[in-house]
């Protein structure tokens, strides 16, 4: 048997060994994507073009617009979606790397559906970017009105991609590992 490959005394199931340096690796993946979420929410998502004259708005500022036009559930959708989901990949990320080093009030059951949930909603936070492309390409009515995307999508594409490298590079193992430690130091 490799090194890398085991199998269970009772059962015989060949089952790989943990990540190899993986609080390291989602740590990086993590504060990469901290990094990007700055320009992220700085630089503009859309700039749109009405008769020649140029207007750019970050996702903040979409939203106040939203919310100026009283179009609240787009708003909301939009805050949900763009602002809170990513911020609270990363602070679920966070809180996970610190729950793998030090005991938790949080259930362990309750972090490991917190980190399938980071997880999954990964490549979903794609959609933002999606809908810009899909603006930017569909919206182009020459000097009446057109729609680019700005500098902001890049920002938050690398953070959506670090987020996902971040969660994938995570051993939800670890966070059990902690538990039986603390039963062996008894």
């Amino acid at each position: 048997m490799s090194a890398e490959k085991q199998s269970c005394s009772r059962c015989n199931y060949i089952f790989s060994q943990r990540k190899s340096n993986s609080v390291q690796y989602t740590l990086a993946w993590t504060i990469a994507a901290i990094i990007m979420f700055i320009p992220a929410n700085i630089y503009p998502m859309m700039v749109f073009y009405t008769l020649g004259r140029p207007e750019s708005s970050t996702i903040l500022e979409g939203i106040a617009s939203f919310i100026q036009q009283g179009l609240y559930p787009i708003a909301f959708i939009i805050f949900i979606a763009s602002f809170v989901i990513p911020l609270g990949k990363i602070i679920g990320l966070l809180i996970l790397l610190y729950n793998t080093k030090s005991h938790s009030r949080i259930s362990k059951q309750k972090q490991t559906k917190m980190y399938y949930l980071i997880a999954s909603l990964g490549p979903w936070s794609m959609l933002d970017v999606f809908v810009v492309s899909v603006m930017a390409a569909a919206v182009n009515f020459g000097f009446f009105t057109s729609i680019e995307a700005g500098s902001g999508i890049t920002y938050f594409t690398l953070m959506v991609i670090f987020t996902i490298f971040a969660a994938e590079s995570f051993d939800p193992r670890l966070l059990w590992d902690i538990e039986r430690r603390n039963i062996n130091e008894r």
